[in-house]
């Protein structure tokens, strides 16, 4: 089996060698092509499109933004093979995924859209949260692929469903890491100690992974990114838009902080810089 991978980033990277290291034919492209060559001699890298996906049985995209998603895929469809199964593993739009959909079956494509919660580490521990909307025929076929990269993969129905449900579990950290970050402040008013306080957080009913990871990064002022703050701003926003009329005042609160924060110049932050909007 041919796998072509676009996209070798923080993520990408590490997931395309599992890949290569499970036993898999891959070759890579990336828009900088010697972030792609790094992954030599194990990945053969390409510098287009067109080179990496024309013989490919497998595609996967792992990119930035919705519009990107739609750059690569007006290259990817037209020169993929006849049969080829195309997996967006991106966060974006699940309207833009149902569409991708419709063109790769129009052409002869299968097109999956199976984003990824799990950050960095998940990516190099091969440990992610899949989630994978589409073809069910074509989830099963892609299945053993899947679980070189991570260890909870979920079937979760149509086209764009795969989507949905990571913009869902994206507005759980959102509420998990504001409230870690609220209940920090707080603590911090009252003048208690706030290690300890969230050794309270952590040893109790409200810890969550947020609490545990994210809430000591804030204690310690290390604002590094495990995931950037612009990018769970840009999965918000999709959630945002794709809500329509439903109220969900939670997602438009942490929304909006996170907006406030990227403003000011903290989007290539960690998203527990959300911290900073308190202080």
């Amino acid at each position: 089996m041919k796998i072509a991978w676009i996209g070798t980033g923080v993520m990408g990277a590490p997931m395309a060698k599992h890949l290569a290291k499970a036993g898999y034919n891959v070759s890579a492209y990336n828009r900088t092509f010697a972030k792609a060559q790094q992954l030599e001699p194990e990945i053969t890298a390409y510098s287009t499109i067109k080179e990496v996906v024309h013989d490919a049985d497998v595609i996967f995209t792992i990119v930035g933004y919705p519009n990107d998603v739609k750059e690569v895929y007006d290259s990817i469809i037209p020169n993929a093979k006849k049969g080829s199964i195309l997996v967006d593993m991106t966060t974006s739009s699940p309207t833009l995924a149902k569409e991708i959909a419709t063109k790769a079956k129009e052409s002869g494509l299968i097109a999956l859209d199976a984003p990824v919660t799990g950050g960095d580490l998940g990516a190099i521990n091969a440990s992610l949260s899949i989630m994978v909307g589409g073809d069910e025929n074509a989830f099963h076929k892609i299945l053993p692929l899947l679980e070189n990269m991570g260890t909870t993969i979920n079937y979760m129905g149509d086209s764009g469903n795969g989507q949905n449900a990571k913009l869902a579990n994206q507005i759980a950290i959102a509420g998990a890491i504001a409230g870690t970050a609220e209940a920090l402040t707080y603590a911090k008013l009252k003048n208690l100690d706030l290690q300890t306080m969230l050794n309270v957080i952590t040893g109790g009913s409200a810890n969550s992974w947020q609490a545990a990871n994210n809430g000591q990064a804030m204690l310690d002022h290390n604002f590094k990114p495990g995931f950037f703050l612009k990018h769970l701003l840009k999965d918000l926003n999709l959630a945002f838009e794709e809500k329509g009329d439903v109220v969900l005042p939670l997602l438009e609160t942490v929304r909006n902080i996170y907006n406030i924060l990227n403003e000011n110049g903290f989007g290539d932050e960690g998203t527990q810089a959300i911290i900073k909007y308190y202080q």
